[in-house]
């Protein structure tokens, strides 16, 4: 008799110390009785019923989950591959294991199928220069559906565009083209601005008596200090008419 006792208190020692589970501040434990939904542990030190009971553990912390490239043709007839990135967290532990099998394959694979929707019905301009647009349309789409699994969506970003070779040439080339246009232009402008700013110091050497020729006899001065270079010297016709009348 003794004996018999001595092993069920044995027994029972070894239930309740390996019925312990510690469930992590980020984590919470859904309970299966029998294999029925019986409760959530809350974070702690918890204890279940070896055997009978079993604990699945829920990260509730935010997840980023990588969506694959996927090959989309643009509204304009381009191929592009566009990949992107979602996090989401559980905001339902219950809902996120009786609900689905696999909360992250499944909010994986509706991304990876709303991507190619929403991408899809954008021309090749829109996605590149709408991406915040376009990655909110994907989140609206991916929250309304993963919500019944208990799972929050909580911002979607696209990466990466990647274009065929030929259209990346061919928008470098109209890159290069519109630098050059922009160039010219600002040539154009400086230009005109200076040959505003010459016809107004001549209309003001003009409009004082004796300015051009003073203004000729500087030029002069400037090119004289080259000896070894040929200058021809243009007079105004108001200074030589000045000389012949004193030399009159």
């Amino acid at each position: 008799m003794a004996v018999l006792i001595i092993t069920l208190i044995v027994i029972i020692i070894c239930l309740v110390i390996s019925g312990w589970r510690v469930v992590d501040q980020y984590e919470r434990g859904i309970v299966l009785t029998l294999g029925k939904f019986s409760g959530t542990k809350n974070p702690g030190l918890r204890w279940i019923f070896p055997g009978i009971q079993r604990i699945i553990k829920v990260d509730v912390r935010t997840t980023p989950i990588d969506v694959p490239k996927q090959e989309v043709i643009t509204r304009d007839n381009v191929t592009v591959g566009v990949d992107a990135i979602v996090f989401f967290k559980v905001i339902d532990s219950q809902k996120a294991v009786l609900e689905i099998s696999n909360y992250v394959y499944g909010t994986t694979q509706f991304a990876q199928a709303a991507l190619r929707d929403v991408t899809g019905n954008f021309e090749l301009d829109d996605l590149l220069s709408k991406r915040d647009e376009i990655s909110q349309q994907i989140k609206v789409i991916v929250d309304q559906q993963t919500d019944k699994w208990g799972i929050d969506v909580e911002n979607v970003k696209l990466q990466n565009i990647e274009l065929p070779a030929d259209m990346k040439r061919a928008m470098a080339k109209q890159a290069e083209a519109e630098r050059e246009r922009r160039a010219a232009i600002i040539s154009a402008e400086g230009e005109k601005a200076a040959a505003a700013a010459v016809a107004e110091a001549a209309k003001m050497l003009a409009s004082v008596h004796g300015g051009i020729n003073i203004r000729t006899l500087q030029t002069l001065e400037k090119i004289s200090t080259e000896p070894s270079q040929k200058t021809i010297v243009v007079v105004p016709s108001d200074l030589t008419g000045a000389v012949s009348k004193v030399l009159k």
